[in-house]
């Protein structure tokens, strides 16, 4: 497998993560004294123009195929520009930027700036996403941080933190509560999850798998998907190999419910928070 230039940020407590400025993407973060945390595809291709499987893609403006645009949107499969990058005495961030362009407005006739934020400390990582609109017109999107997690037994993974909301199923196309905890595969050992869960807003949510927890916190963003597309799905994704969802989930910062609405000048900030215990 090959990879796109990348930025490695590397802590001083030895916490790093490797951002590709093909898509804005993160593509890996490894806290400090312990293994990586993200699942990345091996039969992702990294050719410009096309989305990276794994990591944390960004969707804007569009989540999924929800609206006209190509699914998820257009940022993943930029190119972004680096800001910034500075070494704190215990931490480490980078700033990306994206502004809108021609081929863009051809599709979403908007004028915007995204900013991307990645700072890694410790055991901890922040991603923070922020939409400026800078045109003289209303703008409405719809956006996730799209974070694959790397899991090593699928059949030892909870999620905790969902109990109560309701959540809409894109594989059923119907919506329901989810009443208890969710434990994974699922009923019967078969896992095809799609599942948007509304009004999760700061709401933590706990991943856990035996003794390794990682703790999922969100500001900005409303909702969160939690996906996996299990052996079927898998089998028909053409970068991913048939036993990939076996090694990763989904948890994903998402606002997807009510889209965000921005006047011209205004800016909206979302971050997703993750912390391993």
């Amino acid at each position: 497998m090959t990879t796109p230039p990348t930025l490695h940020l590397l802590s001083t407590d030895g916490a790093q993560a490797r951002v590709s400025l093909e898509g804005g993407h993160l593509l890996s973060w490894q806290p400090a004294g312990a293994p990586e945390q993200l699942y990345l595809s091996p039969r992702s291709e990294f050719v410009p123009g096309k989305a990276i499987r794994g990591g944390v893609p960004v969707c804007f403006p569009q989540f999924a195929e929800r609206g006209p645009l190509a699914k998820h949107g257009f940022a993943r499969t930029l190119p972004w520009e680096l800001v910034s990058q500075e070494q704190g005495r215990d931490d480490v961030l980078a700033v990306l930027r994206l502004r809108d362009n021609d081929p863009t407005r051809a599709v979403w006739p908007h004028a915007f700036e995204l900013e991307l934020s990645v700072r890694v400390s410790g055991r901890t990582l922040d991603i923070e996403l922020a939409c400026e609109n800078t045109g003289d017109s209303l703008m409405q999107f719809t956006t996730a941080l799209h974070t694959y997690l790397r899991v090593r037994d699928l059949d030892a993974v909870s999620v905790e933190g969902l109990s109560g909301l309701r959540y809409f199923d894109s594989i059923k196309q119907a919506e329901a509560l989810q009443r208890m905890d969710l434990l994974l595969p699922g009923e019967k050992g078969v896992l095809d999850l799609d599942r948007i869960y509304f009004g999760v807003k700061e709401r933590p949510l706990v991943v856990t798998e035996d003794r390794r927890q990682v703790v999922i916190t969100q500001q900005g963003f409303d909702d969160a998907v939690v996906w996996n597309p299990g052996p079927e799905r898998c089998a028909k994704l053409a970068d991913m190999p048939p036993d990939g969802w076996s090694e990763m989930l989904c948890m994903e910062s998402a606002t997807i419910g009510i889209p965000v609405v921005l006047q011209p000048g205004e800016t909206w900030v979302g971050r997703q928070s993750l912390a391993l215990l």
